[in-house]
């Protein structure tokens, strides 16, 4: 079932005339759905979220990498979505960064400062800890495919379609859902299930990525899917 389009908040930092273009040139064309469905929950770690309650500012005082109150106000739906996922018997992946490959390889972004990952900063917060069988996968570049088992796991699982949240959305989600696309899975990201440090960043890729690469969906729109009986109910799987 393909869901379409709809007027999103994220669309009106983007020009009209800019837009009208990309609508002009064929871009932001729904996709479907397939059969077999996995969530992939990209690096939300406290090194990406910071403290609850804190400013950005000081949140990046703690972790250089964190998004302050932006993760905090996605952490619930978050928790939403991963709880729809397990009701659903779908299988669910979580990526976090590999501390000691990053040692050797280096990090996700160009920068040379060397990130300590010992104690919170690679944790879950309570809110989405990984449960016993669900699969936390560590990777050291931004893309979840990029050199990790991620792949032959889809392939295990008979996944043909990804749906994508978590941070940053300008960063590792966007660079998870180009290379889903790219190996050939029906790619959603879930908008307001995703965070960034900066609004205009967020809201920026997420016009960009649903112009070429996914389709962006809200919670909402993927809770009436999920609950509906399609994917859920007919094409159920449990994980190992």
């Amino acid at each position: 079932m393909s869901i379409p389009s709809t007027s999103k908040k994220w669309m009106e930092v983007i020009p009209e005339s800019e837009r009208a273009t990309y609508t002009l040139a064929g871009f932001h064309q729904a996709i479907d759905f397939g059969k077999r469905i996995v969530l992939l929950i990209v690096d939300a770690t406290y090194g990406f979220t910071g403290s609850e309650g804190v400013t950005l500012e000081e949140a990046i005082q703690e972790f250089p990498t964190a998004c302050g109150p932006a993760a905090w106000e996605a952490l619930p739906r978050i928790a939403t979505l991963l709880q729809l996922f397990r009701e659903s018997h779908l299988p669910i992946v979580f990526t976090r960064g590999a501390a000691y490959d990053s040692k050797f390889v280096g990090g996700a972004v160009k920068s040379q400062r060397q990130l300590d990952m010992a104690g919170r900063y690679n944790e879950f917060p309570t809110e989405i800890r990984p449960s016993d069988g669900e699969y936390v996968l560590e990777k050291t570049k931004a893309s979840a495919f990029f050199e990790t088992p991620l792949q032959s796991y889809l392939v295990r699982q008979g996944v043909d379609t990804v749906v994508v949240c978590g941070v940053s959305t300008s960063g590792c989600v966007r660079a998870s859902a180009v290379d889903a696309h790219s190996h050939g899975y029906a790619t959603f990201v879930i908008e307001d299930c995703c965070f960034d440090r900066s609004y205009f960043a967020h809201c920026a890729n997420l016009f960009d990525l649903n112009a070429k690469y996914a389709h962006v969906l809200s919670l909402e729109e993927i809770q009436h899917h999920l609950g509906r009986g399609g994917i859920s109910n007919e094409y159920s799987f449990t994980r190992p």
